[in-house]
């Protein structure tokens, strides 16, 4: 495997893990505070970026690179509310989404083929995990402080991670 392009997946294995924990953390503060579906939502957007991790991991191993599973930073883990939440969690994944690019640049450049055709998964998964942040933090706004909007919010979410819900497989 190109070191390279070793060394950029394996900065994005890190990040993925970042964002599983960050995810996790949004998702307990939710739970604490009563939001029991904004806090699924989360949880299972947790799973999803340990999942987005591990498949970079096995890629990495099956193409002769070495993946290197990172020591993590504490996440923050308290919110000012859930449209806090929610645009944090699009500014992370506008990040991350940065950073797709520049492996898809890098990719490029290295004449890595293979590796290009793998990421172009990552690409379109970031396409639609900033729309759906986008969906969210439009429907917060028009909530407004209304507390049965945000009742109702809270349970749509926690409805729509269960359709989700699904075991991970490679």
């Amino acid at each position: 495997m190109n070191k390279r392009v070793e060394k950029a997946l394996n900065e994005q294995i890190e990040k993925e893990a970042f964002s599983s924990q960050f995810y996790l953390a949004m998702a307990s503060w939710a739970e604490t505070q009563g939001l029991n579906g904004t806090a699924k939502f989360l949880y299972t957007h947790s799973d999803e970026e340990r999942f987005h991790m591990l498949k970079l991991v096995k890629f990495v191993n099956e193409r002769g690179g070495k993946s290197i599973i990172p020591g993590l930073k504490k996440p923050a883990d308290s919110f000012k509310g859930v449209e806090h939440v929610f645009q944090l969690l699009l500014d992370h994944e506008l990040s991350v989404t940065q950073s797709i690019n520049e492996l898809v640049d890098i990719c490029l450049q290295e004449k890595d083929y293979t590796t290009h055709n793998f990421i172009q998964w990552y690409v379109s998964e970031q396409l639609e995990e900033e729309a759906l942040a986008r969906t969210i933090i439009d429907k917060i706004k028009l909530i407004g402080n209304d507390k049965g909007g945000l009742y109702l919010f809270d349970r749509d979410l926690e409805n729509a991670a269960i359709q989700i819900d699904k075991p991970a497989t490679f």
